[in-house]
C-alpha cells in the first residue's frame, strides 16, 4: 500500500501551487486560521461574540460570519478585533522574493 503525504495530496486534488485553485484554497485555508484564532482568542477572554461585537462596533453577526469565515471582512474590521482582544498581529508580505515583517 503506497502512502502519499499532505503535500502529495493537495497537489493532485487542490492542484500545484501557483494555480489559481490552489491560491483559492490557500487563501480560504489562511481566511478558516484566522477565524479559528479570533474565536479562541475570544473565548481565552470569556466574551462572548455579543460582547466583542460591541468593543469592536459590529453586530454578534459579523464576529460570527468572521469566526466561521463566511464572510469578506474588511482587513481594518479584522484589525480592530484583534485590537479589541489585545492581541499582538504580526504577518509577512513577501514582494519580489523580498520578506517584509510588519507589526501591528
Amino acid at each position: 500500500m503506497k502512502t502519499y503525504s499532505l503535500e502529495e495530496l493537495t497537489d493532485l486534488y487542490i492542484g500545484k501551487p501557483g494555480t489559481p485553485k490552489r491560491e483559492l484554497f490557500e487563501q480560504e485555508l489562511r481566511l478558516e486560521l484566522i477565524g479559528d484564532a479570533i474565536r479562541k482568542a475570544r473565548k481565552a477572554k470569556h466574551l462572548t461574540q455579543e460582547q466583542l461585537g460591541e468593543l469592536v462596533g459590529v453586530q454578534k453577526s459579523q464576529i460570527a460570519k468572521i469566526e466561521n469565515s463566511t464572510t469578506n471582512a474588511r482587513f481594518s474590521t479584522i484589525l480592530r478585533v484583534f485590537d479589541a482582544l489585545q492581541a499582538k498581529v504580526n504577518f509577512t508580505v513577501e514582494l519580489d522574493n523580498q520578506k517584509l515583517l510588519l507589526s501591528e
